[in-house]
């Protein structure tokens, strides 16, 4: 590798990951985009109805917990609840920033390399489906993925330093991992202690000790505290775990056999450029998957895997759920990139430069032109058409997919100081319903908006069909 001196210094590639971080600035202003309003909604129901433990949407019990409703209520009734999008998407994009300076602190207290850390901290943040997509998006994925990630590194350095603080801080972030999303969060956590068990022998008298048992059985004890002794949340719990089990369940031994071959290569694109680039000089000659002597690259690497292979094995997963990994992921080419040398680092710094220019136009005029043309904007048209054609009338909510939702959102604003929409009740006489289908059992159709690829529709039942023949 070439001299340390003649590598970049840590001032240039922290200026970049500055720039790559506010390149995510403009999806703040961006319309719903699939899923988002499920938090947005959320929060608002829960703020509207006072409910701080129960995650609800249109009145029932997403039986999710509800750490990300925390942290968007305080800020949304502080700016206004028509910034709730916004406020949601900004506490991903500061999770998935945040990541990145965790990544940074793990690789400098490892490496005692300043520029190998803020290399590392730009190689992770610039991965093409966190760069251009999850990194931003207003699901619970970048904060689940920041707590988790952060426990990790906790644990690894709490391993490293023999630091009792630093592992109450690891089980102290699980938890908050566990009350962001899910139950999965605990098994990212038992693979990396599992494996540094078994990789670092002189970890194992910290990791085996009676503080070490008697943090981690606190850490279990919380979340099955929540469970128990919070009310509203009785059969969250089995909730949690069927979730879990159903992906599991393999859809055919033709569509298993594809998911194997094709669920690698979809990984590998999404980590690109970096890892296209580490393949490249790896493939030259010029570094090794992980060089013999860096047992921190090892260590990182097989966490990965282990944790990767539920994900790749399972009948039913998304990439998304590989979030967590991301950051190690990050550490393992960066590590690779930079004992390629000067050059290698050099064309790197290049590529991500590219990748942050492409990202610049996508955000800034590509991405803002398809909502405005294709769908996005017509959200809050539709919102507007069904609030003047309703005006008065009781209206109901049935429709729960990302179009539907997106609605629904815009609705639920702009009605305030109204209650937000609820599922249509087992009886009710006169009113409208927001329905995926056409249904006659459940009304007569109102009207029938087209938004992108889906249509959603407005059906009325009892007086208020011609309550909305008045309102048009």
């Amino acid at each position: 590798m070439s001299p340390a001196s003649r590598l970049p210094g840590a001032a240039p590639l922290w200026a970049l990951y500055a720039v790559a971080a506010a390149s995510f600035l403009p999806a703040l202003g961006f319309h719903y985009v699939g899923e988002e309003a499920i938090f947005p909604i959320s929060s608002l129901e829960m703020w509207f109805r006072g409910e701080w433990a129960e995650q609800l949407l249109y009145g029932g019990s997403l039986k999710h917990n509800p750490l990300l409703n925390w942290l968007i209520i305080p800020f949304a009734s502080a700016l206004g609840w028509e910034h709730v999008l916004g406020v949601t998407r900004g506490v991903a994009i500061v999770a998935s920033v945040g990541i990145g300076l965790v990544l940074a602190w793990l690789c400098g207290a490892l490496y005692r390399d300043a520029a190998f850390a803020a290399f590392a901290a730009l190689v992770y943040l610039t991965l093409a489906d966190l760069f251009f997509y999850r990194g931003w998006l207003a699901y619970a994925d970048p904060l689940f993925a920041f707590f988790v990630f952060a426990a990790l590194a906790c644990l690894w350095l709490a391993c490293e330093r023999g630091s009792a603080g630093l592992l109450a801080l690891a089980v102290g972030s699980l938890t908050c991992a566990f009350m962001t999303k899910a139950f999965t969060a605990y098994v990212f956590y038992g693979a990396a202690a599992l494996t540094l068990l078994a990789m670092r022998r002189e970890y194992r008298s910290f990791l085996l000790a009676p503080s070490s048992w008697a943090l981690h059985a606190l850490g279990a004890a919380l979340p099955a505290a929540w469970l128990a002794l919070t009310p509203s949340n009785v059969g969250q719990g089995t909730r949690m775990f069927a979730e879990i089990l159903a992906k599991l369940s393999p859809e055919g031994v033709a569509e298993y056999a594809l998911k194997l071959v094709t669920y690698p290569l979809d990984t590998a694109a999404r980590l690109a450029p970096a890892l296209f680039l580490a393949v490249y000089y790896a493939w030259r000659g010029r570094v090794s998957v992980v060089e013999a002597d860096d047992r921190h690259a090892r260590i990182a690497l097989w966490i990965a895997l282990v944790n990767y292979l539920p994900y790749w094995l399972a009948p039913q997963s998304s990439i998304r759920y590989l979030m967590p990994l991301y950051p190690l992921a990050g550490l393992v080419i960066a590590r690779m990139l930079w004992s390629a040398g000067i050059a290698a680092v050099a064309s790197t710094r290049r590529w991500l430069i590219a990748a942050i220019v492409i990202k610049l136009i996508v955000v800034v005029a590509v991405f803002p032109y398809y909502q405005s043309h294709y769908r996005g904007r017509n959200y809050e048209a539709a919102a507007r058409d069904i609030l003047q054609r309703t005006a008065g009338q009781p209206l109901y909510a049935n429709n729960v997919s990302a179009s539907g939702l997106s609605v629904t959102a815009h609705l639920d604003l702009l009605r305030l100081p109204a209650p937000p929409l609820v599922f249509p009740p087992a009886q009710w006489e006169s009113g409208f319903v927001l329905s995926y289908a056409p249904d006659a059992k459940l009304g007569r159709m109102a009207a029938e908006y087209r938004l992108g690829g889906n249509n959603l529709y407005l059906l009325c039942r009892g007086a208020a069909c011609g309550a909305a023949s008045r309102n048009r």
